[in-house]
């Protein structure tokens, strides 16, 4: 993604070998910049950033608890608790979000 290839030119980190292209170093799966002399052209990405959250969208809800679960159980367990609507889930896994 374009977001990853946003390292300052000072903390970038050489992906490739000298005289590599734009495509070859994009092809590599290297971010290339060849704005700022002096520092590496082709450079190795940001790592994407992943977090957990709890879903909003109660479709997606996928159960993580048992008829009666109570809110502290369910948290204790690491999953999302949301006492409503009926008819779905209401102790539910978080889902993996890659920013």
């Amino acid at each position: 993604a374009n977001c990853q290839c946003k390292v300052a030119p000072r903390e970038r980190s050489n992906c490739g070998h000298p005289g590599i292209t734009a495509e070859e170093c994009r092809r590599a799966g290297c971010c290339f910049s060849a704005s700022v002399p002096g520092v590496p052209w082709c450079f190795t990405p940001k790592q994407r950033r992943v977090r957990k959250v709890c879903p909003t969208d109660v479709r997606a809800r996928v159960n993580c608890g048992f008829p009666g679960i109570t809110a502290e159980q369910c948290e204790k367990r690491g999953c999302c608790f949301k006492s409503h609507p009926a008819g779905v889930p209401w102790c539910f896994y978080r889902r993996t979000v890659t920013e």
